[in-house]
């Protein structure tokens, strides 16, 4: 059968379609991205405005357009950071649900990082043994650790990239002051999480995942070979750490002159870059390896899993 998996997330509405069938790997057929970065259009309140909603009502509806186009079976709709906190919640979601005509489902943070590892679990394989996941989104920032499908701990953090720029690094470009402020916040924010992972065993791989992570390591890691002939990419702490002040130097119209760092990202590379540096400082880890599957994939397979335990 074909799925599409509907991702209204803080900088994307991303929908992707994919052949599935119970035991099989997700096979993608579409891809369709709308870039919002619904985070410029966040009110002092923390209410998305009515711009923000009514770009937002556009997104989904081209989304499920092409979702109609691709004659999907299912589309799975899901809302994460961005809509979840946002003060007027509610009435965002009810509207989303009239111009989708079908119910929408509202991660949770700690449910978003569940998704993302099992995502990242199937595609690194039981022989990965022990993983640490980091997952920056435009909302929030999540972590998850253990050695099975189901992680043993998980949280989310409100360090997203989109949210961090908005709140920390306004200028264009930041000055080295603002920088600094949002590296302290974000050690405070992590450090109010880190006792849920103290105790687990060291990981076997420490493992990225999202756009803005990839980006990252194609601006300042480097690649290894991978399994039959695929390469995969390795992002060093130290080099992303050395990255940092040239990129907060810049102006986000230079910075997407840069490897890897595409237009849709070059306003918030910067806040991405400090919240995952400091996420790797303080969880000592020195070098991660990147993942293609996220959410979306992790989605899937969820679905997937309850396709092949429904009765038939």
């Amino acid at each position: 059968m074909r799925l599409g998996v509907l991702d209204i997330g803080s900088n994307t509405v991303h929908m992707l379609a994919a052949d599935v069938r119970p035991g099989g790997r997700p096979l993608a057929t579409t891809s369709d991205r709308s870039v919002l970065r619904l985070m410029r259009y966040l009110l002092p309140d923390g209410s998305i405005s009515e711009e923000g909603v009514l770009a937002l009502e556009r997104a989904v509806a081209q989304a499920r357009r092409v979702a109609e186009e691709e004659r999907v079976d299912a589309l799975l709709a899901t809302a994460t950071s961005a809509v979840r906190d946002a003060a007027n919640g509610a009435e965002v979601i009810a509207r989303i649900e009239a111009a989708l005509a079908q119910p929408l489902q509202v991660l949770d943070g700690e449910t978003e990082a569940e998704l993302t590892f099992l995502a990242v679990r199937r595609w690194f394989g039981w022989s990965a043994g022990q993983i640490l996941l980091l997952d920056i989104g435009g909302g929030s920032l999540e972590i998850a650790a253990g050695g099975e499908e189901l992680p043993d701990a998980a949280a989310s953090v409100p360090l997203g990239a989109g949210r961090m720029t908005v709140q920390f690094l306004p200028n264009d470009p930041p000055g080295e002051d603002d920088v600094e402020r949002l590296r302290a916040h974000a050690r405070d924010t992590l450090d109010q999480v880190l006792p849920r992972f103290a105790d687990l065993p060291r990981p076997d791989h420490v493992v990225g995942s999202s756009k803005a992570i990839r980006s990252l390591a194609r601006l300042v890691g480097y690649p290894v070979p991978g399994w039959s002939g695929s390469e995969r990419m390795l992002l060093p702490r130290a080099s992303l750490g050395s990255w940092i002040p040239r990129l907060a130097r810049l102006p986000a119209s230079a910075r997407q002159e840069l490897p890897g760092i595409t237009p849709d990202r070059t306003f918030q590379i910067v806040a991405a870059a400090v919240s995952l540096h400091t996420a790797m400082t303080v969880l000592k880890v020195d070098e991660l390896e990147v993942s293609p599957w996220a959410l979306r994939e992790g989605v899937l397979l969820r679905y997937i899993e309850q396709l092949g335990q429904s009765p038939t």
